[in-house]
């Protein structure tokens, strides 16, 4: 474990170092003028160069990179060139909704996926490759496709869940699970077919190893051969699976929160990025690429745990 955790770190470093420059160069090379976006069209040249000087826009790339790296060390994100609002509360507000999204978009993937990835290894035949087809289909369908599918049958023409907007937890429970039904179901439905595909190989694999042979001659019942030994022995690709279907939710939220009009962390890099409010898009990438590296780390013990060769 202590080997994991050292790896981890010595590469947690400069993934983090080289997302913030990356993405701290390309906000910076968008065509436009934050002063101007701030100040409006009506602004002269003379106001927008001082707001320029004023919130450090005029220094070499370099300068303003350093400046908010040695910040950032401190656990300072700095402001929202637009609001004026600290980017650390920012993330903290919206951060919530964000991590409901992509929790009920995996529990949705995992269930459904690792569900229908036994069925059809169980039964075989038309079913089995009536899971292959759908996850063809579902890595094949665009998500804001599916979105908005799930928009018009279910909140326009059906209208039993809301189209936009989300309702804090605190405020009312049922309004709260509503409002996520359908982004939670754009995310996770499609990420059901890997997670279904990757059980079904994995089980199958299992089935026609020697020692299920053996507990069967053993007059082991079924039920316990399934979820004691095959399923336990093909959590590992599973699990594998699971961790990068979690890698790409990240992505998806930021579709979801824009479709769904969700106060998410998603759409607020989307509206940073308009406004090239470069503070606000570095702590969004921060918190993405931060929440990436420990899901990795996540998926790593958890599969030297699952599994005894790499622990030897």
């Amino acid at each position: 474990m202590h080997r994991i955790l050292f790896r981890w770190l010595v590469g947690a470093v400069p993934v983090v170092f080289g997302v913030t420059v990356l993405t701290f160069v390309l906000t910076t090379l968008v065509p436009g003028d934050p002063g101007r976006t701030i100040l409006g069209a009506n602004a002269s040249p003379a106001q927008v160069r001082a707001l320029d000087a004023r919130l450090g826009l005029d220094h070499p790339l370099p300068v303003r990179y350093g400046d908010w790296l040695a910040d950032a060390v401190r656990g300072d994100l700095g402001s929202s060139l637009t609001s004026g609002v600290p980017v650390s509360d920012q993330l903290t507000s919206r951060l919530g909704v964000t991590l409901s999204l992509i929790g009920g978009a995996i529990l949705v993937a995992a269930v459904a996926g690792v569900a229908l990835g036994v069925l059809s290894a169980l039964r075989g035949g038309l079913l089995g490759r009536a899971v292959d087809g759908v996850a063809l289909i579902g890595l094949a369908v665009p998500n804001f496709w599916f979105g908005l599918v799930l928009m018009t049958a279910f909140a326009v023409r059906l209208p039993v869940f809301p189209a936009t907007g989300y309702v804090p937890f605190g405020d009312s429970p049922v309004q709260w699970f509503q409002s996520l039904v359908l982004p939670v179901l754009t995310l996770g439905v499609p990420a059901t077919a890997p997670v279904a595909k990757q059980t079904r190989d994995s089980v199958l694999t299992q089935l026609n190893r020697d020692y299920v042979r053996v507990l069967r001659a053993r007059g082991i019942p079924e039920r316990s051969v399934l979820l004691r030994h095959v399923l336990r022995n093909a959590a590992a690709p599973i699990v594998t699976v699971l961790g990068v279907v979690v890698v790409t939710l990240f992505g998806g939220t930021v579709l979801a929160e824009t479709l769904f009009v969700m106060p998410g962390l998603g759409g607020l890099a989307v509206t940073a990025a308009t406004t090239q409010d470069i503070p606000t898009v570095q702590g969004v990438a921060l918190v993405f690429t931060v929440a990436v590296m420990l899901i990795n780390l996540l998926i790593e013990v958890v599969y030297t745990m699952l599994n005894p060769k790499v622990r030897t």
